[in-house]
């Protein structure tokens, strides 16, 4: 059997200031989808599946700004809001 760290649970550990860019530039994309008058969860969840940038318009920097955060920050970001969870 191979060592495949697939069956390993991982911990990410991200700093409070890292949450708040994330949460920052979210909503920055989420408005410039607005203003080009996009479904803007449907852009964010199209790009958070598939990685794809094309998801997101380049209208306000929204796409170099989302592309400068990994999905995993941003899906973390996301749940914690989701759940009402506080950062510890």
């Amino acid at each position: 059997m191979s060592s495949d760290f697939s069956d390993k649970t991982m911990m990410f550990k991200v700093q409070a200031e890292e949450v708040k860019q994330a949460r920052d530039i979210l909503h920055q994309v989420y408005d410039a989808l607005v203003e080009k008058g996009y479904n803007p969860i449907n852009q964010l969840v199209g790009y958070l599946l598939s990685g794809d940038p094309a998801y997101i318009t380049s209208h306000g920097n929204a796409r170099n700004l989302i592309r400068r955060l990994e999905r995993d920050e941003l899906l973390e970001e996301l749940v914690k809001s989701y759940l009402g969870q506080k950062q510890k």
